[in-house]
């Protein structure tokens, strides 16, 4: 049950963080990012890989442009951050 509840926070947590500036959203945003595959490894164990391969397409959906961001970084790449 609590995993339950931890989901729904972060997907609440998230469409909050959404709502707030650009220039807002960088700490709490990548809070959520780091803890996202904690959580998507703990609905693996705790239901089934298919329901963590359901929440890695909805969190990777959420988080394509940070994500997009990282690995330019990853590559030695300097993208310009959204002001």
């Amino acid at each position: 049950m609590a995993l339950v509840w931890a989901s729904c926070l972060w997907v609440l947590a998230s469409a909050a963080v959404a709502l707030l500036p650009m220039r807002y959203q960088y700490v709490p945003g990548v809070m959520l990012l780091v803890a996202a595959p904690i959580l998507i490894l703990w609905i693996g164990v705790g239901y089934s890989w298919l329901a963590a391969a359901l929440a890695l397409f909805a969190f990777v959906s959420m988080f394509r442009n940070p994500l997009r961001y990282f690995l330019a970084r990853a590559r030695g790449q300097h993208p310009e951050i959204p002001k």
